[in-house]
């Protein structure tokens, strides 16, 4: 019912534009790194300090309309240039969606590949980032096409997905984000049953570790981490083939603790004002992620996420009752 709840609020598009207006009010600011590319960067360098890389996404739901793809791509750009004129250890996550997969394909593509070739150039990575199942064959086809003239490029593997398995094998030469999903997806391509997602998830994890180029292990999970710390000690897996990944925000305290034991750590860094739907599909791939980020930030004497809180809740009667 939770995930329900949040997938039903990450989708409507009149909280997604409330949010941008009263986004830093509503707590924007503990989940995301910045508003702009300057205030990204210097969050990156703080990350850095601490032996953290980042992966930096650009925030945007909804892109129906060339222009708004358009200047998505601009943003998306001007964040390689910044990356490679700080020096910072840092690589782009990008959605399809967002640069006009709903639109043209082809467009897309086009996009895509001007982003691709520029972080190529400096040798930046970038990750195509997954989303519901209607765009996951599309996003495929461009890595799959994309890949034959450039080696920058990863994605991501959704655990609650049937073809999973198949699209992780399929993919193993690739670096991969591996990470349970989160949208609401039909019981005729996902599991829906959240012990089996789980189990597919560690054995997804499992096999890459063993098989693939570069495992990214994304989860706020203690128990997944230290099953993976287990697994790649009993292997003989070097540090230097996987990392863990959390999203900004999360579990701060773990995430400095993985980097100090040695372990490649890699923070999730979004940045912008359309935050809102981003946010509310962490809390619905994890409920419990909502104790995390509240928990930090009553530590700090604050008590901006009441509002976050409460809007959602009195958001989500009025959807409701709609």
């Amino acid at each position: 019912m939770l995930k329900d709840f949040f997938i039903g609020l990450s989708q409507n598009q009149f909280l997604n534009s409330a949010a941008k207006k009263y986004g830093l009010k509503m707590g924007a600011q503990h989940v995301v790194a910045g508003t702009n590319i300057a205030e990204t960067i210097e969050s990156i360098k703080e990350l850095n300090r601490h032996g953290i890389s980042c992966t930096v996404d650009n925030l945007g739901e909804f892109v129906f309309e060339k222009e708004e793809a358009l200047a998505a791509k601009e943003q998306i750009l001007a964040v390689v240039e910044a990356i490679h004129e700080n020096e910072v250890d840092a690589h782009i996550s990008l959605k399809p969606s967002q640069l006009g997969l709903d639109i043209d394909y082809d467009f897309c593509k086009s996009n895509i590949q001007e982003i691709v070739a520029a972080a190529h150039k400096y040798g930046i990575f970038v990750n195509f980032d997954m989303e519901d199942y209607g765009r996951l064959q599309p996003s495929f086809d461009l890595l799959d096409e994309l890949s034959v003239d450039y080696d920058n490029i990863g994605t991501v593997i959704q655990a609650y997905f049937f073809r999973a398995e198949e699209d992780l094998h399929k993919h193993k030469n690739y670096r991969l984000r591996i990470v349970k999903g989160a949208y609401k997806e039909p019981a005729e391509y996902a599991y829906q049953d959240k012990a089996t997602i789980d189990e597919n998830y560690i054995k997804l994890i499992e096999w890459h570790l063993l098989n693939g180029k570069f495992t990214s292990i994304a989860t706020h999970d203690h128990n997944v981490i230290n099953h993976v710390k287990r697994f790649v000690k009993e292997h003989n897996i070097s540090n230097d083939k996987f990392e863990f990944q959390m999203l900004y925000g999360f579990r701060k305290d773990m995430q400095l603790e993985l980097a100090k034991e040695g372990y490649n750590f890699c923070t999730y860094v979004p940045f912008g004002q359309d935050w809102y739907g981003y946010f509310m599909r962490r809390l619905a791939e994890r409920p419990q992620n909502m104790n995390l980020i509240v928990k930090q930030v009553f530590n700090k004497k604050t008590n901006t996420m009441i509002g976050l809180a409460a809007g959602a809740f009195a958001l989500g009667r009025l959807t409701k009752k709609k």
